[in-house]
């Protein structure tokens, strides 16, 4: 009877999961920068966990209505959430969620970031980043700027752009950037704040025209890009961490095989061959545990809400 009864309290299939595919819900459109990271290690995860791992993409809201739906989800460990310094950070300065993005979340672990890049359409004149920002400032209109919409990382992105430059944009929202890409490249929209991951394709394949990454050194794919700091912005830095997430009461254990299948994954060199072309850039593996992530949003929050707010950022 006693065997019985501790049956009963142990979590329910956290010691057979998983035993049924596993859903991850990325909440922006298909082909992007954040679609293309999450099917590399999908692929690499369904042979540790001995499930399949299927990505869905739930768009709209700046990716909250993607994040909403894992976090209603059953904690179960079926339902996953991905995202980034957007949607699981930016977005709770911009929209009523109706949930929190840390009480109402279980960080599962941090994935790989990349810089933001500053690109523009072709035929615009500028070569460099000083001749750039002078032609910015000379439109008598707004350089028309595209955004993954309202909150996400590019229009964070774009805010700060405009802060350290004093330079106005008018924000063009996408349900992602791999729609404003495509626009940037048939020359409708002058130029995009964007993950590097995104654009970096393009650029080698002169698409488009890239003038700056937005950190202390230049990427290991793309030397020829100079940082912001040689270009002439120095101290424009930032870095777009992307991450998953269960919903808060998901048994531990749980929580556990899923950060283990993920660092297995990131361990894995033909997967990190592949992320590193995409411009991205690995976590530090002391950084892999679900508390490092969690620790980790707190601290963006904190660096992040406020220059939102007082930008009055509101919803599309």
């Amino acid at each position: 009877m006693l065997f019985v009864c501790l049956a009963l309290v142990l979590p329910a299939g956290a010691d057979t999961y998983p035993s049924r595919p596993i859903t991850v819900i990325v909440p922006f459109a298909a082909g992007g920068p954040s679609d293309a990271m999450m099917r590399t290690l999908a692929e690499h995860m369904k042979q540790t966990l001995g499930q399949a791992v299927l990505v869905e993409n739930v768009t709209g809201a700046g990716g909250s209505i993607g994040v909403g739906r894992a976090v209603r989800s059953k904690p179960d460990g079926y339902t996953v959430s991905f995202g980034h310094l957007g949607t699981h950070v930016a977005n709770g300065a911009v929209y009523r969620l109706g949930y929190d993005l840390v009480a109402d979340l279980e960080p599962v672990v941090l994935l790989p970031s990349n810089p933001m890049i500053i690109v523009s359409r072709n035929n615009i004149p500028a070569k460099s980043l000083a001749e750039f920002l002078a032609w910015l400032k000379a439109q008598p209109g707004a350089a028309s700027a595209g955004t993954a919409g309202n909150g996400s990382g590019s229009h964070i992105a774009g805010l700060y752009f405009e802060q350290v430059t004093g330079i106005k944009l008018q924000y063009v929202p996408y349900r992602g950037t791999g729609p404003a890409m495509n626009d940037l490249i048939g020359g409708q929209i002058d130029l995009i704040v964007d993950q590097t991951s995104n654009a970096i394709n393009q650029v080698r394949a002169g698409a488009i025209r890239a003038y700056a990454v937005t950190d202390d050194k230049r990427l290991d794919g793309a030397p020829e890009i100079p940082t912001t700091d040689e270009a002439g912005l120095p101290g424009f830095h930032m870095t777009l961490w992307s991450g998953m997430w269960l919903p808060k009461g998901t048994d531990h254990e749980i929580v556990a095989r899923l950060n283990a299948a993920a660092v297995a994954a990131l361990d894995d060199p033909g997967v990190q061959k592949q992320l590193k072309n995409l411009g991205l850039q690995l976590p530090p593996a002391d950084q892999l545990a679900p508390e490092a992530l969690g620790t980790l949003q707190k601290s963006e929050i904190a660096k992040w809400w406020p220059m939102i707010k007082a930008a009055g950022v509101s919803p599309e």
